[in-house]
């Protein structure tokens, strides 16, 4: 018997295990299947194969010439001419354009990581307020359990004269009140499923698991504040944007130098047939060296300036970044505190509340008086349950927000 205890306590156990698990396995889900984020990461691959497009060599050139009228040499007569060419641009210009191609792909690659943060953030933003509802579900059919109860004890005590019809008239009023309520939140339900399953690319009416309670957490001052800035993958995607800009710089810089080419030209003689000479018909090979000269100018120096001003834009982008985020994670900080004070709050007027009821309603079992001071203490008491309700899912939602924009890793 002492075995079986054990197994069912472990099992329960692991079960609640799962239970709390739950909406990290959506997140996994959601990072598997959404379309959205693999586009994202195709976007990142696609930049990468970018990399050996600017750091290749151009094409060699060869061609080929046949002289329809043979030019005559003293060696004789010139019939074909063979060309091959490669041109070499300036030393560490591949090299810059690699590098600034490579920033460009990192950047990409933290705007996915960004838009995998934001996902988890929407998942979880959709998951709590389904975990409401369903709270919101159970609170009113325990409301609805305890009024037809009510209803019970007023119809009885009206029939033996104890309390007037108007207690049971009251009773039935709140409870067709509370069906219709359960009524309207069950309708809820539906959108609520298709938003969420929409972000896992699911059926809109895929059952989702809900956990049985959300974990009551106390967050400390200044929580993740310390990986504001440091972590989060827009900033990183605009430093490596910076860095991009300033080895395309350097690259249009580069390219403004002279492009060395070298190459060989092979030409086909014919043979002399009116006199016998040395190296007679013999062909010609050619070693040859180029170098453009690269005069007109603009186009190196828009280059140059198009890279600075690109500089410029992505500072002031990680600027406002900044900002943006410093604002962002006061503000979340502070309606996390806020959920925190008003749970502490409902916690405390659930107990009284409570409290007062049991009192009022042995009152009214034992004078049959005041039974409108326990329908209304019920309700109150209705309203606390589903005002903390409310406040354990947007102070879920709000510490979700903050994990996103201080870029957790789940």
């Amino acid at each position: 018997m002492k075995k079986i205890i054990i197994l069912i306590v472990l099992f329960i156990s692991a079960f609640s295990a799962v239970q709390a698990q739950t909406l990290d396995s959506y997140l996994e889900m959601a990072a598997v299947n959404n379309p959205g984020l693999q586009a994202k990461y195709k976007d990142f691959e696609a930049a990468l194969q970018k990399v050996p497009q600017v750091s290749s060599l151009p094409d060699p050139t060869f061609s080929f010439g046949y002289f329809l009228s043979p030019v005559e040499t003293r060696v004789g007569p010139q019939r074909a001419k063979f060309s091959l060419s490669q041109m070499f641009p300036w030393f560490g210009t591949l090299e810059a354009k690699a590098d600034a191609a490579s920033l460009m792909a990192d950047a990409k690659y933290q705007s996915f990581l960004d838009a995998r943060n934001q996902l988890f953030y929407e998942v979880a933003a959709a998951y709590y307020p389904l975990y409401e509802l369903n709270r919101l579900k159970e609170i009113e059919q325990e409301n609805i359990g305890i009024l037809e109860s009510y209803k019970i004890i007023a119809n009885t005590k009206f029939k033996n004269g104890l309390s007037p019809m108007t207690d049971v008239l009251r009773v039935d009023i709140m409870l067709k009140d509370a069906q219709t309520n359960l009524s309207i939140l069950e309708m809820k339900e539906k959108p609520l499923l298709a938003a969420f399953n929409k972000l896992l690319n699911r059926e809109q009416d895929e059952a989702v698991i809900l956990s049985g309670s959300l974990p009551i957490e106390t967050v400390p001052v200044n929580f993740r504040k310390d990986s504001l800035l440091t972590e989060n993958p827009m900033l990183k995607a605009l430093n490596a944007k910076v860095q991009a800009s300033e080895a395309s710089e350097t690259a249009a810089r580069l390219d403004g130098l002279p492009k060395i080419g070298v190459g060989l030209d092979y030409a086909v003689l014919g043979k002399r047939t009116d006199m016998d000479m040395a190296d007679n018909g013999k062909n010609v090979v050619m070693p040859m060296v180029s170098v453009s000269i690269p005069i007109f100018r603009k186009k190196y120096k828009a280059a140059q300036k198009e890279a600075q001003l690109m500089q410029e834009n992505y500072s002031l982008q990680k600027e406002e970044t900044v900002l943006s985020l410093s604002s962002a994670y006061e503000m979340i900080w502070f309606q996390i505190q806020q959920q925190q004070e008003l749970l502490e709050l409902y916690d405390k007027q659930i107990s009284q509340t409570d409290q007062t009821l049991n009192l009022l309603f042995s009152a009214y079992g034992n004078s049959g008086k005041d039974f409108e001071e326990v329908l209304r203490m019920q309700q109150q008491l209705l309203q606390y349950e589903k005002m903390k309700a409310l406040a354990e899912t947007q102070q879920q939602t709000a510490l979700a927000k903050l994990n996103y924009i201080t870029a957790k890793t789940y």
